[in-house]
C-alpha cells in the first residue's frame, strides 16, 4: 500500500516544485517503491485524471469513504478500473476494501462516460488520451481528429530504423511489419485513433519507418536480434547529414553512447563501396558504464567488424595528430546538453483531481496544499491571495531562470571545446555537431563562436551550406535561428541568413513527428598550411571565443542528458 502513498503527493504538488515529474521522482530519496513503478501509476494516473475524477465524483466515492483523500482515491481507482494486476495492497487493506465493495457503481459511471464521449470500447479510450489528447469533463470527444491549421499538439510516432547491417527495409515489410498497410502521408500515423497497423517510409532518411504511437515492437524477434532499432527521426541526422565516406578515411564518434548513431554511422559505412583499406568507426565513451550499453548495442547491430569502441575514452585527451586518429576524415559529434528537445522530459502532467472543481488541466506543479488550524487537507483550489500568488510565480521564474542560465553557461563552455578540438584532426574534412536542445546558447551560438575562432581559420572549416547537404537534409523545411544568429553576429561580416540556413532544426509537437534537435555540418575543402594563426597548443580553447560566448573557463561540465532514443 506505501506504492499509494508514495505516489499521491505527486499528484498534489512537490517540496521541489521546479523540473519535471520524472526528475522528481527519480531524484527523490524518500521513496520506499521502485521509482520506475512511482512515475508509471503517477503518470497513468494523470492521463486518466479527468476521466476518473468524473467517475469518482458521479460515484459519490468521497461522500461515502471519507477516510479517502482525492489523490488516494484516484490512484486507487485508476489501478481498480484499468490495471491488469489490479490494487496493489492486500485484500483486507481498508483502503482497498474502500474502493473494492464501490467497484460495480465505479465501472458503471465509467462505461457511461465512455459511451457519451464516442467511444465503442475501453482500448479506444485509452488509445485516445495515449495520443497526448486530454478530455476535458463535459467535453464531448469527438474520433474526428482536429487538422493541422488548428491542432496545437501532434502526438509523436513511435520511429523505427531498420538496420541495414543485417536486413533490408523490403525484408521488414515482408516479415515483421507484414501485418501493416504503407500509407501516403505521416499526418496519417500521427492522427490514427484508434491506432490501426499502418505505417509510412520517411521521405527524409532512407530505411525509417513512423508507426503509430504507443505500437509496441519490443517483443518481436526483429528487435531482440538488432534487425530494427528504435530511434527517433531527428536522432537520424546527424549521421546521414554527416555522409561519411569511407575513401575519406576512419569515422569518429565523440560521444558515443548508448550507440544509436554509432550503428547507424556503420551502416552508412557498410552500404559505399570500400577501398582497398577498409574504413572503421571509432567510438569514444568516457563513462565506462556507458561504455558496457554501447559495447552492447554495437554488438547487437552486428557491427563488431566495423566499429571499434574506445571504453573510458574521453574525446578531448585524443592527440589527433597520433595514430589512429590522425586518419580520422569525419567526426559526429553529439555532446551532452541540457536535453530540453527529448520528448516528455520536461513533461508537467495536467491533473485533474476529484471534489476539485475549477482546476482543470491545471499543472501539477502549480498546486498548493492547504491546511486548516485542525491540519485537515482543504479542496485543492486556486483561490490563493493574488499578490502571495504573483510574488511565489516571480520567484520561482527567477531561480529557474539562474539555473538554467548557469547550467547553460557549462554545457556551452563544454559543447565549444568538443567542436574546436574536432576542428584539430588533420585528415578531417567533415563534422557533424548537434544536440537534442531547443536553445540557441548550446546551437546556433557554438556554431558561430566555433567558426570566428583562430582554429577554424587556420584549417579553413565552414558551414556546410543547404544546396550542397544530403537530399534528405536538404529537403528538409525548418532550419536555424535567423534571430539568434544576426543577434552573435552583430558586426562581425558574416550572414546570418545564410548561417541560418544551413543550420537544421526540429521541433516537439509538430507534423513532423520529431523531437526537438538542431544539427549542423561543418566541411573544409583543403588544407592551407600557409596562414600564420596561432593556434593554443595546450588543447584549451581561446578565451575571446569564450569571453564572447559569456561561458566560464571551466573543466567542470554538467553532464546534461544523452540521447537515448
Amino acid at each position: 500500500m506505501s506504492l499509494y502513498y508514495d505516489a499521491a503527493p505527486l499528484l498534489l504538488s512537490s517540496q521541489t516544485p521546479s523540473g519535471s515529474l520524472k526528475s522528481r521522482v527519480f531524484g527523490s530519496k524518500s521513496l520506499k517503491n521502485s521509482p520506475k513503478q512511482v512515475y508509471a501509476l503517477v503518470a497513468e494516473a494523470s492521463k486518466w485524471s479527468p476521466i476518473l475524477s468524473e467517475v469518482i465524483d458521479k460515484s459519490q466515492l468521497l461522500q461515502h469513504e471519507r477516510k479517502l483523500s482525492p489523490g488516494l482515491a484516484l490512484l486507487l481507482v485508476h489501478d481498480l478500473l484499468l490495471s491488469k494486476s489490479g490494487v496493489s495492497a492486500p485484500a483486507s487493506h481498508p483502503l482497498r476494501v474502500a474502493v473494492t465493495k464501490h467497484k460495480a457503481r465505479l465501472s458503471a459511471e465509467l462505461t457511461k462516460i465512455r459511451v457519451g464521449k464516442g467511444f465503442g470500447s475501453l482500448e479506444e479510450l485509452r488509445l485516445h488520451l495515449a495520443r497526448n489528447v486530454e478530455p476535458q469533463i463535459g467535453d464531448e470527444l469527438s474520433k474526428v481528429t482536429a487538422s493541422s491549421e488548428t491542432r496545437r499538439h501532434w502526438p509523436h510516432p513511435r520511429w523505427v530504423r531498420i538496420n541495414t547491417l543485417k536486413t533490408t527495409l523490403a525484408d521488414q515489410l515482408a516479415t515483421t511489419l507484414a501485418d501493416y498497410t504503407n500509407v501516403n502521408s505521416l499526418s496519417e500515423v500521427l492522427l490514427a485513433n484508434p491506432a490501426p497497423k499502418i505505417l509510412f517510409v520517411d521521405e527524409h532518411i532512407p530505411d525509417l519507418i513512423a508507426l503509430p504511437a504507443g505500437t509496441d515492437l519490443t517483443r518481436t524477434a526483429a528487435y531482440r536480434n538488432g534487425l530494427i532499432i528504435l530511434q527517433d527521426k531527428a536522432s537520424c541526422f546527424p549521421a546521414y547529414l554527416l555522409d561519411p565516406k569511407p575513401q575519406d578515411g576512419d569515422c569518429l564518434d565523440a560521444c558515443a553512447a548508448p550507440g544509436n548513431k554509432t550503428t547507424h554511422l556503420a551502416a552508412l559505412f557498410q552500404g559505399r563501396s570500400q577501398p582497398p583499406r577498409k574504413a572503421r568507426v571509432w567510438a569514444c565513451e568516457r563513462d565506462k558504464a556507458r561504455s558496457d550499453v554501447l559495447t552492447r548495442m554495437v554488438s547487437l547491430a552486428g557491427c563488431e567488424d566495423l566499429v571499434t569502441v574506445k571504453v573510458g575514452q574521453d574525446f578531448l585527451l585524443l592527440d589527433p595528430e597520433k595514430a589512429p586518429w590522425r586518419d580520422v576524415g569525419s567526426l559526429l559529434l553529439d555532446p551532452s546538453c541540457s536535453g530540453s528537445g527529448i520528448v516528455g522530459r520536461h513533461e508537467m502532467f495536467a491533473v485533474t483531481l476529484p471534489g476539485a472543481k475549477g482546476n482543470l488541466g491545471v499543472p501539477m506543479k502549480d498546486r498548493k496544499r492547504k491546511r486548516d488550524g485542525k491540519g485537515d487537507t482543504k479542496p485543492i483550489t486556486n483561490k490563493e491571495p493574488e499578490e502571495e500568488q504573483e510574488h511565489q510565480e516571480l520567484s520561482n521564474g527567477i531561480d529557474e531562470n539562474m539555473q538554467l542560465a548557469t547550467r547553460l553557461k557549462a554545457l556551452s563552455a563544454f559543447q565549444l571545446r568538443l567542436l574546436l578540438h574536432a576542428f584539430r584532426f588533420p585528415s578531417a574534412k567533415r563534422i557533424s555537431y548537434s544536440t537534442c536542445s531547443i536553445y540557441a546558447e548550446e546551437n546556433e551560438l557554438i556554431a558561430i563562436a566555433a567558426l570566428q575562432s583562430p582554429v577554424a581559420k587556420l584549417h579553413n572549416w565552414r558551414l556546410l551550406k543547404r544546396d550542397e547537404q544530403v537530399a534528405g537534409m536538404r529537403s528538409w523545411s525548418i532550419r536555424g535561428n535567423v534571430s539568434a544568429s544576426r543577434e552573435e553576429i552583430g558586426e562581425i561580416p558574416l550572414a546570418a541568413d545564410e548561417i541560418a540556413e544551413s543550420c537544421i532544426r526540429c521541433g516537439t509537437g509538430t507534423p513532423e513527428g520529431t523531437q526537438g534537435f538542431f544539427i549542423a555540418a561543418f566541411i573544409r575543402d583543403h588544407l592551407d598550411h600557409e596562414k600564420h594563426v596561432k593556434e593554443p597548443l595546450d588543447g584549451t580553447i581561446s578565451n575571446e571565443i569564450l569571453d564572447r560566448q559569456g561561458v566560464e573557463r571551466t573543466d567542470d561540465e554538467w553532464e546534461g542528458f544523452s540521447d537515448s532514443s
